[in-house]
């Protein structure tokens, strides 16, 4: 597959870099597995010098080893999402950063672990006991809204967006009023890539275009929760944004631009992962009844189903990361400077590390998968997820019968954060 000196093709360079080949999932799945033996590690480089030449990273003990490497592996100083030349040019003139948003996922220490604190024992499982029943009604009320609106639903409109949407606002002390508003942004800033969730004509917009559709909801996204800090450190509550708004570290409060970013990342990061993890997971119960009789039997089966889904569906597709130093990986000289792309879609789906990787299975034991990140960057709200999708399967389970698709399922055009933007189902209760 690779060169002599291990560059990709340029088809499969292309695949890897497309949007578009992120919703075209088996023939995706189909490339990696043929990387991951013959080229793990391989150079994508741009026929046209549209993007930086990077390191594609395949192999789950490989993308592990990085993770868990924070010296030797940074997220700074170039962009820690794959962009082409000209958006991180873009941003640098818009921001004077790399990145239009700076925040946990960009930072190195000293300052990730300072930031990273400030929030860290809000999302611990000790704290969220508070709003478990909270996370229960709603559950409950979306699930028989859906039965309600049944016997055919849309999943993901129905009750995979929605949920994890308000959970995190009500965090964030959002109005439930500007709840359409964040998902709005949200979409735009994720899905900029996808038509139909960016909303936005984008199929006749140009690169330059689209960059700039991301960059205006990144504005919004700061607009509008600069007017939230102001509020929250004139009246302080007991929220996360309260805990941002007043933080200060080494004595000082937190730069405007940082504030910002922190609010985004939890705003953004918070529920469209989690949403697509759902929705991921309902799309393989329907597509196995056996799979779905056999957890609607035995409950004890639900956390591995938990993690069976975040796995399976790898809400967030790739980081990018930098070589601080020289170090041979795969057979390969990776040198100091180099950028690469940690594909945790690939790590995923290692036989290596899973047996029938892309079978959905809710016993699967061990199951260490890459989908939260791994080390100091490790994703801040997994527990908050775990729990989400715990509590909303025991009130799916509780109440349906059987469940089938409807009509294809679609999953969205996005190389960073992806999953199912369309879930028809058929459902059957008691």
């Amino acid at each position: 597959m690779a060169s002599a000196a291990e560059v990709l093709p340029s088809d499969i360079a292309r695949q890897v870099i497309a949007p578009e080949s992120y919703a075209e999932w088996n023939a995706l799945l189909n490339t990696f597995d043929r990387l991951r033996e013959e080229a793990p590690v391989a150079k994508v480089v741009a026929e046209d010098d549209s993007f930086e030449p990077f390191w594609l990273i395949t192999r789950y003990d490989d993308v592990m080893r990085i993770s868990k490497d924070n010296t030797r592996f940074l997220n700074n100083p170039k962009p820690v999402v794959f962009a082409t030349r000209q958006a991180t040019e873009f941003s640098r003139a818009a921001t004077g950063s790399n990145m239009l948003v700076d925040s946990l996922v960009v930072f190195d220490a000293p300052i990730h672990p300072k930031y990273r604190k400030l929030t860290q024992d809000w999302f611990m499982p000790r704290n969220l006991k508070l709003i478990e029943g909270e996370i229960r009604r709603l559950a409950d009320k979306l699930v028989q809204s859906m039965i309600d609106d049944g016997p055919e639903v849309d999943f993901v409109k129905r009750v995979a967006a929605p949920m994890p949407l308000h959970v995190i606002m009500q965090i964030l002390g959002i109005p439930e009023e500007d709840e359409p508003k964040m998902l709005m942004l949200t979409q735009q800033m994720f899905g900029g890539q996808d038509a139909d969730l960016s909303g936005s004509g984008m199929e006749n917009m140009t690169a330059e275009q689209i960059t700039q559709l991301v960059a205006g909801a990144v504005k919004n996204f700061e607009d509008y929760f600069a007017g939230i800090a102001a509020e929250r450190r004139a009246n302080p509550t007991d929220d996360v944004a309260s805990v941002i708004a007043n933080a200060k570290v080494d004595g000082e409060p937190l730069p405007d631009r940082d504030m910002a970013g922190y609010y985004i990342i939890m705003a953004a990061a918070g529920h469209d992962t989690t949403s697509a993890t759902m929705s991921g997971a309902m799309l393989a119960l329907a597509r196995d009844p056996g799979e779905f009789a056999k957890v609607k039997a035995d409950r004890s089966l639900l956390p591995g189903l938990v993690e069976e889904a975040i796995r399976w569906t790898t809400a967030v597709q790739h980081f990018m990361r930098t070589a601080a130093e020289d170090v041979e990986m795969g057979g390969q000289q990776i040198k100091a400077g180099d950028w690469m792309m940690l594909n945790y879609v690939s790590a995923n789906h290692d036989p290596a590390q899973f047996d029938r990787p892309r079978e959905f299975d809710a016993s699967r034991t061990p199951n260490r998968h890459m989908a939260f990140g791994a080390g100091a960057h490790q994703c801040l709200g997994l527990h908050l997820a775990r729990l989400q999708i715990r509590i909303l399967f025991e009130a799916l389970l509780d109440r349906l019968e059987e469940v089938e698709l409807a009509g294809e399922p679609a999953r969205s055009s996005s190389t960073f954060v992806g999953g199912l933007k369309t879930l028809p189902l058929r459902i059957q209760v008691k």
